[in-house]
């Protein structure tokens, strides 16, 4: 059977300042009567007065903007108290102070092998804050440490989720795949779903979560920069020859409604051969004057 998870609530705890006056005031009326009029009955009023005083002090504590206090008694949980400046409460309540402010750090540059079997380099920066202070105090043994762990384990399971490019040109069925480079938003928003899950034992929400470092581990890094460089010059020539085509039919269409000149088959195929050279090529054309004829 599972425990069930512990769960915040607010304390009973008061302003301090109503007590740190009330305490004085009652040790000095208890000590004016007991010189006033020395009695063994005052005697007595002078320690209640005196115990009382030393109540209200001894229950006083004092909270910054965004702290928390939960109170303990004798091991029972008697609830958290959120409110900032002097608070007072039971003197026999134990107060442990924690902050629930935003915090962040850098996880460590991980090394793992993403959805393709490629070694990569990952990295992410993580925000987070403590949601439910009796989840992160009394579920967990240390939640600092739990959210390095669960952090490192989240990172890496999303490296292994996810491809680090689309190194095909064609993505299969025309579905775009999202991708750790590409793909920037979604995969943070991944990020910060699984680490949410995580932490959510801990009582722990995550405020934010994105990549820092992302590259491909140095045994392969030189590959695939030289195979993303022969990509791009593919792309490029790709988008050159179809430029190339539609300027040469735009030519050939042009003298045909102009009527300037009647080319048969043989004279259009050797243009078409001469001007995709002269589009196509990756140096200046060299002009070539013909003195005969394609038939001589």
């Amino acid at each position: 059977m599972n425990k069930q998870a512990s769960q915040e609530r607010e304390a009973s705890s008061a302003n301090g300042f109503i007590y740190v006056i009330a305490g004085p005031v009652t040790a000095l009326v208890a000590i004016f009567l007991v010189l006033s009029r020395p009695s063994p009955v005052l005697g007595l009023v002078f320690g209640i007065g005196m115990l009382i005083a030393a109540w209200c002090l001894a229950g006083l504590y004092m909270l910054q903007p965004n702290q928390a206090a939960l109170l303990t008694l004798f091991g029972s949980y008697r609830g958290t108290d959120r409110g900032d400046g002097l608070r007072w409460a039971n003197p026999f309540y134990v107060k442990k102070k924690i902050s629930v402010r935003a915090r962040n750090f850098n996880s460590e540059k991980l090394k793992v092998n993403d959805k393709r079997g490629n070694p990569i380099e990952i990295a992410a920066a993580i925000v987070w804050k403590i949601d439910d202070t009796a989840q992160a105090t009394f579920d967990v043994d240390n939640y600092e440490a739990y959210v390095l762990t669960q952090a490192e384990s989240a990172v890496r399971h999303l490296a292994m989720s996810y491809a680090y490019d689309n190194l095909d040109e064609e993505e299969a069925g025309g579905v775009h795949e999202h991708t750790l480079r590409s793909s920037t938003d979604e995969v943070a928003a991944a990020l910060r779903e699984e680490l949410g899950a995580r932490f959510a034992q801990a009582g722990i929400v995550v405020v934010d979560a994105k990549l820092t470092h992302l590259a491909y581990a140095p045994e392969i890094a030189g590959t695939m920069l030289r195979r993303q460089q022969a990509e791009a010059v593919i792309a490029a020539r790709k988008k050159i020859v179809q430029g190339a085509v539609g300027m040469v039919e735009l030519a050939l269409t042009g003298l045909a409604e102009r009527g300037l000149i009647s080319l048969d088959d043989e004279r259009k195929a050797a243009m078409v051969s001469n001007l995709l050279v002269v589009l196509c090529s990756d140096h200046d054309a060299t002009p070539v004057v013909n003195t005969g004829t394609l038939y001589n």
